[in-house]
């Protein structure tokens, strides 16, 4: 895949970005008091940020895989 090597790092440092802040987004949501009901239930709260970082995620391997293969 032709993509300029600008690009290409800039795809890669974008998903590597998103590997690295996620996780630890993930960890601070869980240890929020919001995340859990009085009987220790996850909440809509806690459900809808751990679909956001599960997206987050996944578009973040992607991004590296393809500034991967464009630097190849």
């Amino acid at each position: 895949m032709d993509l300029p090597l600008v690009w290409s790092l800039l795809v890669l440092v974008a998903g590597l970005w998103n590997l690295i802040v996620w996780p630890r987004f993930g960890q601070r949501i869980a240890k929020d008091p919001r995340a859990r009901d009085a009987d220790g239930r996850p909440t809509t709260f806690l459900t809808v940020h751990l679909v956001l970082i599960g997206v987050s995620l996944l578009l973040g391997v992607l991004l590296v895989v393809l500034g991967v293969l464009t630097l190849v």
